[in-house]
């Protein structure tokens, strides 16, 4: 058995005999929340033949696949027939039980790992730490990491700054949707961006109450489908693109 092996997200297959039946809705939640360093590793069988089989962790292939990211580890197992990967798949399951997103942030800071850390020196520097939701804490752990993750500690620190200039320290201002939006848009635009006259732009626009309201509010209107935390913080993130571009001439713009 190989473990921690990388390997590429296009040489995996399912085999329906000996897995579960792949829930997309399932996938598609795991890819909206998904952090690249606490997925772990899925298993895998090697067949004689050499292709890859996934035996445990389907759900969080697929989410990789869906938010392109083209390899994932894994623990290969050599050497099993398709009922063995059967019974491996049962137990498994059976031991598996995934942790809280706290305690697993509590676990990535006792490991060391960077993004955890990363995500912890930020938080400390503003005053903060990951809890239930009140002045002083953050309640959505996975959208934090997930704005760290994806475009680093210093587009989670300019988002926080630029939380907290608009709307103050209140638990609302720390509300995932709306951090994820700012963190998307200066994740993509940033370079573009005056971050003083940003949070002004989207004080102007209301209290993070309002942008929280007019959120859910736009995404019940676009149906079940968009009615997920990845769409929300799409709708936050197109609402901070508005308020940024509003009263700019047009070529000064940013599109969104």
């Amino acid at each position: 058995m190989d473990y921690g092996k990388e390997v590429a997200v296009s040489d995996l297959n399912i085999d329906p005999q000996a897995q579960r039946t792949l829930n997309e809705r399932r996938a598609q939640h795991i890819a909206n929340h998904l952090v690249r360093e606490a997925i772990g590793s899925i298993v895998v069988s090697q067949r004689i033949d050499g292709d890859l089989y996934i035996v445990d962790g389907q759900h969080r292939w697929r989410a990789c696949a869906l938010a392109e990211i083209p390899t994932i580890r894994a623990d290969i197992h050599h050497g099993l027939n398709q009922a063995q990967e059967a019974i491996l798949f049962l137990i498994k399951n059976r031991e598996s039980h995934k942790p809280r997103p706290i305690d697993e942030y509590h676990v990535g800071l006792t490991g060391g790992v960077p993004l955890f850390v990363d995500t912890d020196r930020i938080l400390k520097k503003h005053g903060l730490a990951l809890g239930s939701s009140s002045t002083n804490n953050v309640g959505a752990v996975s959208g934090v990491l997930q704005i760290t993750d994806r475009y680093g500690a210093a587009i989670f620190d300019r988002t926080l700054s630029v939380a907290e200039d608009a709307w103050g320290r209140s638990a609302e201002a720390w509300d995932g949707m709306l951090l994820g939006g700012i963190g998307m848009f200066l994740g993509r635009h940033g370079d573009l961006v005056e971050d003083k006259e940003l949070a002004k732009k989207i004080e102007r626009m209301g209290s993070a109450a309002k942008w929280r309201s007019e959120i859910l509010s736009s995404s019940s209107r676009g149906g079940f489908n968009n009615s997920g935390t990845g769409s929300r913080i799409s709708t936050a993130y197109r609402m901070v693109g508005n308020a940024w571009n509003k009263g700019r001439k047009v070529e000064n713009r940013i599109e969104i």
